[in-house]
């Protein structure tokens, strides 16, 4: 079980709860220009993000862990988390509002991602990631993690939604 409560040097990540939508949907959710390069469609309405709310729920009472979102200070910039897949594996990933990008955020946030991973025992991390988006590119490299594979993903906010992506992955030592 992941902790309900993380600390980053500058940030507060904890998981969402149902009343955040009000709050998620203007701040980064139903922006055009943070969702375009994401592997989840931009939320055209309010019912948008309460459903993701309602998967995230389901996905913290089933697995333990789940998507956490991000606050500097009591300002939320973003979301990020752990999504189990088999064996001992996760696949992580961020999303931070325009105002929160070019600072560093990213970079804490997968660390972080990366110390709870860690923590939970798994032994690989996987990160998607379009072939254009070189700044999320160089986040994922700066961290350690390395380009497997590409791959055919779809990113529903680009035409045509199927585009170049490419697999990063990150073994994880334990100690």
């Amino acid at each position: 079980m992941a902790p309900q409560l993380l600390h980053t040097p500058r940030l507060r990540l904890r998981p969402p709860r149902p009343h955040d939508a009000e709050a998620i949907f203007p701040r980064y959710a139903a922006d055009a220009e943070v969702t375009r390069y994401l592997s989840w469609p931009r939320h055209r309405t309010l019912n948008d993000t309460r459903a993701f709310l309602e998967w995230s729920a389901a996905a913290w009472q089933r697995d333990g862990v789940g998507p956490y979102l991000i606050y500097r200070e009591d300002d939320l910039i973003g979301s990020t988390g752990l999504q189990c897949m088999a064996g001992e594996r996760a696949l992580t990933g961020y999303v931070l509002a325009r105002d929160a990008w070019g600072q560093g955020y990213a970079t804490e946030v997968l660390r972080g991602m990366m110390e709870l991973a860690q923590t939970c025992g798994l032994r690989e991390l996987e990160a998607i990631c379009h072939a254009r988006h070189r700044a999320s590119q160089r986040v994922l490299e700066k961290c350690g993690f390395q380009p497997v594979r590409d791959s055919n993903q779809p990113f529903p906010n680009l035409i045509p939604a199927m585009q170049p992506a490419h697999i990063f992955i990150l073994c994880i030592a334990r100690p």
